[in-house]
């Protein structure tokens, strides 16, 4: 059975043990994943006949995933909404501030439509202080890592900023989506989930099965089979509230566990927090419902269709013909890169003929947000 060394993760929820570490206990810390003897999960025994349901994508993308049949438990229509709280997690830079205030801005213009089940909203801001957008956004302040324990890669503070807020923060909703600051609701957002069965979305980049000498490191044979861990990451994800608390610390294990392998970091690169979120949802016995109609991430999905989501991770070049330059700067370009130290003008241009639906609905978005929104260039 595989062991971590698990955190007293109440004891550290303190500034006093958490924000301001002393050297010994920074050390002691990062010792405790090396030398622990807590067994991080015990053996789960899973005889499921149903793999997880991948909705179908119609809508001209890139990237495709074949149907699996949905589980009849979970085609039953719900008599009721089921809300979820919205939980996105961010620092205090201003490449992270002026995305919150633009993903915020289309939650309050998706919550209250026909569809939506979005509940309360809570921008878990893992800095450790306060900022200026207190007053605009729902925040809860976090405490980051010890200083030097994510090592540049400020993604691991992630985890941690979720079992910090399950654990001091009061959710009314049953059921939470967990966001990032680089998503824009293009549609009101149903509850995803059924029950036990979380929704995610599948990411044609993370592929457990391609590498299953790594995960196996984390997710060891008597646990089941590999394609027990689902393809996703963290984020979009909507989960009830009592699988995720019993998720997140493991995650957050699971997460400078690999950060501190050399091959693992290596191999997972920027995406290696995904990969510890979907590593241990497995360990938990947990699988998603993975649909494809939760997100698009432009350019490479071509049109918006009944997604919900817009990611807008990857940089949209084109040139002047509608062509895509990617990999080139373009003639024209959207890239929120671009945007490192400060917002970005309001009235972006608008893309050139040719260009793809989806490209030219982001930047119409942005452009609505950051109308509406005041003090824009500002803050």
């Amino acid at each position: 059975m595989l062991s971590f060394g698990l955190v007293d993760w109440k004891a550290m929820i303190t500034r006093k043990n958490m924000g301001r570490a002393s050297p010994i206990l920074m050390v002691l810390f990062t010792f405790g994943f090396a030398f622990g003897t807590y067994n991080l999960v015990t053996m789960v025994i899973r005889n499921r006949s149903v793999r997880n349901w991948v909705s179908d994508d119609s809508n001209g993308g890139v990237f495709f995933d074949p149907v699996v049949e949905m589980p009849e438990n979970v085609k039953k229509l719900k008599n009721s909404k089921t809300p979820y709280h919205v939980a996105l997690t961010a620092t205090d830079a201003p490449y992270s501030k002026w995305q919150c205030r633009i993903m915020y801005y289309w939650y309050k213009k998706k919550k209250d439509l026909p569809g939506s089940e979005m509940g309360g909203f809570t921008r878990i801001l893992h800095s450790g202080n306060p900022d200026e957008l207190m007053d605009e956004i729902p925040t809860m302040v976090v405490d980051p890592l010890p200083a030097g324990l994510d090592r540049g890669y400020i993604v691991l503070n992630r985890p941690w900023a979720f079992v910090q807020w399950l654990e001091k923060a009061k959710i009314d909703e049953e059921y939470i989506l967990m966001a990032e600051p680089d998503h824009i609701f293009v549609r009101p957002l149903p509850n995803l989930s059924h029950g036990g069965m979380p929704a995610g979305y599948p990411f044609f980049y993370i592929k457990p099965e391609q590498n299953e000498k790594i995960i196996r490191k984390f997710y060891p044979e008597e646990n089941g089979p590999v394609t027990n861990v689902d393809p996703i990451g963290n984020s979009p994800v909507i989960i009830r509230k009592d699988l995720l608390e019993k998720i997140a610390p493991t995650w957050m294990n699971v997460s400078l566990k690999m950060k501190d392998d050399p091959e693992t970091d290596k191999t997972f690169g920027w995406v290696l927090e995904m990969y510890a979120y979907a590593v241990a949802s497995a360990l938990h016995g947990v699988q998603h419902i993975l649909r494809n109609d939760f997100m698009l991430q432009p350019p490479w999905d071509l049109e918006v269709g009944e997604r919900f989501i817009i990611h807008y991770t990857y940089g949209c070049d084109y040139n002047l013909k509608g062509e895509l330059t990617y990999g080139k700067i373009g003639e024209w370009r959207f890239d929120k890169r671009s945007y490192l130290r400060g917002p970005p003008p309001r009235n972006l241009s608008l893309p050139p003929p040719g260009v793809p639906e989806s490209v030219a609905t982001l930047v119409k978005m942005v452009n609505e947000a950051t109308a509406n929104i005041p003090n824009w260039e500002t803050q």
